[in-house]
């Protein structure tokens, strides 16, 4: 289980800028959730927290009992914490068959490795030896970040809008990855999105909004279209929309 306990996160600038503020999150074992909020909302900023990319201002971070709080990147990795970035980093001169063999631990890694590159819609003898450039397009490097992740067998692994600068056959085919992730693995499973195909593989769907968190509105509610774009982003930093949940519309 990760816990965050009052997390903040604030940037000094002409004036300070609070970006997260005081959240208080509980993720359980084996669960999808699913991040979403307008644009600028802190999403991707508390992607970066949970990893360990961004250290936070104030609060603390446990995962499994043990405090995470100002472990780095690699630290937490080691703990079994993974992340896929939004924009994939590219590699010159590195084959895609060498970057599934660094993410994997043991075992026969060659049979393995065609398993994986199957499992994200991969042929394997098109792709192992391909080197991980800009030949390759934003679908297919984004599947074969999902399938390091894969190889890892990870407690948690974080997306960070998965589903951006990919065509319509990869987004279907993450959709599916995802879900078949969910069912034979022990993965806790983090996923920044708008999507509402994504959003609907979620256990837990989180509202963010003005880096406060919101909990406790109906699945369905945050699925219907608009949802989302109307969140009131108002100086109280209220978060909600519509009369029902709103204390004002800005």
């Amino acid at each position: 289980m990760l816990e965050l306990k009052g997390v903040s996160l604030s940037v000094e600038g002409i004036k300070k800028i609070d970006i997260l503020k005081n959240i208080d999150l509980q993720l359980l074992d084996k669960k999808i959730y699913a991040i979403t909020g307008p644009n600028g909302s802190g999403k991707s900023s508390l992607a970066r927290i949970i990893m360990g990319i961004s250290q936070p201002t104030s609060g603390s971070i446990l995962f499994n009992g043990q405090d995470i709080t100002h472990m780095d990147i690699t630290q937490r990795a080691h703990l079994g914490i993974g992340y896929a970035f939004q924009s994939p980093p590219r590699f010159k001169g590195i084959k895609v068959r060498d970057v599934l063999k660094l993410a994997m631990s043991s075992g026969d890694k060659e049979e393995k490795i065609c398993d994986l590159l199957y499992g994200v819609g991969l042929c394997s003898q098109e792709y192992l030896d391909r080197d991980m450039d800009a030949s390759l397009s934003g679908g297919e490097i984004k599947r074969i970040e999902i399938a390091t992740i894969l190889a890892r067998n990870l407690k948690m692994a974080v997306f960070d809008e998965p589903e951006a600068g990919i065509d319509l056959w990869s987004f279907q085919r993450l959709a599916e990855t995802f879900k078949e992730m969910h069912e034979k693995t022990n993965t806790t499973i983090v996923i920044i999105s708008h999507q509402e195909r994504i959003l609907e593989l979620a256990d837990e769907i989180l509202l963010i909004a003005n880096g406060s968190i919101t909990r406790n509105i109906p699945k369905e509610e945050i699925l219907k279209k608009g949802f989302v774009d109307n969140l009131c982003v108002c100086s109280e930093n209220c978060g909600k929309v519509g009369d029902k949940y709103a204390k004002c519309i800005g």
